[in-house]
């Protein structure tokens, strides 16, 4: 399968003042699929503009006509399975069936808190995201939903008339541990990773590289176990959180040379953040739009 360029908007920018405008430059630039981030706030964002997810997106659908649209992720930090296929469903049918789901366990950040709760331990993000992941397969499928979990439960939760994409809307499935990427191989359409965090500080390209060979040799052997081939999953990279940090951004041929690994290893889909001046994504928007246009001709 040949490489495919997105990007992933931060809903930063109030929608008439450049919100609008970001989403729409993004399927003029020729991106496979624009993604936002489903958070409540994040990380040295925290004390500006932040908008929801889901209304960004509903925004998003009647401004655009062919992009694709999308979380990365959504996690079960503060949304619950019943609640949330209902705004999916709605969000599918206002995009014509645009919408993939880019789906994790979630962390530590703001968002684990938020609601007034202690924050998960690992062990406890693990176990709701097992019960999160099946019980929504389910509520996007089926018409009428009955499930008692331990951490989620639905009772007679109606999703007619589904989603416009049959018989579901994709998953994409954020995954590095055993048990979220025994859920990748079973429910995803897609995985995605961005790396191994333990490498951002002090690590080298290579290493990255290296550590993300092993985490689809992971991906592989849980896809392997119920008989699924590894191949029928995208694997999606969303960039930003190697020790590359932003130098593939700085030209075209840097971009070229570090997608090049990436899609030796099998990736489907490279993702780049919209640039956004004075943070961590700041990027020359003129390279940045000569990427979009120009990198996948020399990556064919």
């Amino acid at each position: 399968m040949s490489l495919r360029l997105s990007t992933v908007i931060l809903p930063v920018d109030r929608w008439h003042e450049g919100g609008r405008a970001k989403w729409q430059k993004a399927e003029e630039l020729g991106f496979h699929a624009a993604y936002t981030y489903d958070h409540l706030s994040w990380r040295t964002f925290r004390d500006g503009p932040w908008f929801g997810a889901v209304p960004t997106l509903t925004a998003a659908a009647t401004a655009t006509e062919r992009l694709r649209l999308g979380t990365l992720v959504t996690s079960p930090n503060f949304r619950h399975p019943v609640t949330l296929a209902k705004e999916l469903i709605s969000l599918d049918d206002i995009s014509g069936g645009r919408i993939t789901l880019g789906i994790g366990a979630g962390g530590n950040g703001f968002d684990a808190t938020a609601l007034g709760q202690e924050p998960w331990t690992p062990k406890e993000r693990a176990d709701r995201f097992g019960e999160f992941v099946p019980l929504l397969d389910r509520l996007l499928t089926e018409d009428a939903v009955s499930e008692q979990g331990t951490h989620y439960s639905a009772d007679e939760a109606r999703n007619i008339p589904g989603c416009v994409q049959r018989p579901r809307l994709p998953f994409t499935v954020a995954a590095t541990g055993p048990r979220g990427l025994k859920l990748a191989a079973r429910y995803g359409q897609a995985w995605v990773t961005t790396g191994d965090p333990k490498l951002y500080e002090e690590g080298t390209p290579e290493q990255s590289v290296e550590a993300v060979r092993g985490q689809i040799d992971k991906l592989g052997t849980a896809c392997a176990g119920i008989g699924r081939d590894v191949a029928e999953l995208d694997k999606v990279l969303l960039t930003g959180f190697t020790p590359d940090r932003g130098r593939p951004l700085e030209s075209l041929g840097a971009f070229v040379d570090f997608a090049g690994r990436y899609q030796e290893l099998g990736f489907t889909e490279i993702v780049l953040h919209w640039p956004i001046p004075d943070s961590d994504f700041a990027a020359d928007t003129e390279v940045f739009e000569t990427i979009a246009t120009e990198a996948l001709g020399q990556l064919a």
